[in-house]
């Protein structure tokens, strides 16, 4: 079954500095989401690097943003192949489903430093969340091909329905709406199909 393609880096990084890189991503991501305006300074101080460190990997608060954007889907997008290697398609796709959700109400607060460093002109575009739409179409294929859900669900149609998380409030007690949300979505996709 073929895996769902991944973002890769040009060149790879020195073991080392791929883990300065993530630490940075790590700790961006958590002040980002508190604090669109968080200092790029307090962000390297927190994840131990120093400023030619932090520079050499983002030269610029865009960089930063949109990679730590990037690198939240891309952790969302390996899930896919990972949980379906270790369970049948239908529970693979249904704990996916929680770990976008996961992504979507936990990141919620990087909406504002997204909009901060792509809204002004000739500011870089929003990166396009491709690698999390070809994940869902790796499982959707592979709960089709073992009969666990409706056939001919597309990628489009899957986030057309579940385009009702970013409805959710994540300030609330988000977790118990998120989960009966995401069973109602399961329940019918598995309507109909021709396994059940």
């Amino acid at each position: 079954m073929p895996q769902p393609k991944r973002d890769k880096p040009d060149t790879p990084l020195r073991s080392d500095a791929q883990r300065n890189r993530e630490r940075i991503l790590e700790v961006a991501t958590e002040e980002l989401t508190h604090c669109a305006n968080a200092p790029l300074s307090v962000i390297a101080k927190k994840a131990g690097v120093g400023p030619g460190t932090f520079y050499r990997n983002f030269p610029n608060r865009e960089a930063l943003v949109l990679e730590v954007y990037r690198y939240g889907m891309q952790q969302v997008a390996d899930a896919a192949p990972e949980l379906l290697a270790t369970r049948e398609p239908d529970r693979a796709l249904r704990e996916w489903m929680d770990r976008l959700a996961e992504f979507a109400m936990t990141k919620a607060g990087l909406a504002a430093a997204i909009r901060l460093v792509t809204s002004a002109p000739g500011a870089p575009e929003k990166p396009r969340p491709t690698p999390v739409m070809d994940a869902a179409e790796f499982l959707l294929r592979a709960n089709e091909a073992a009969g666990t859900i409706r056939p001919g669900v597309s990628g489009d149609d899957f986030f057309l329905v579940i385009g009702g998380l970013w409805l959710i409030d994540p300030g609330e007690d988000w977790q118990p709406r998120v989960t009966r949300f995401l069973d109602f979505v399961m329940d019918g996709l598995r309507a109909g199909a021709p396994g059940r």
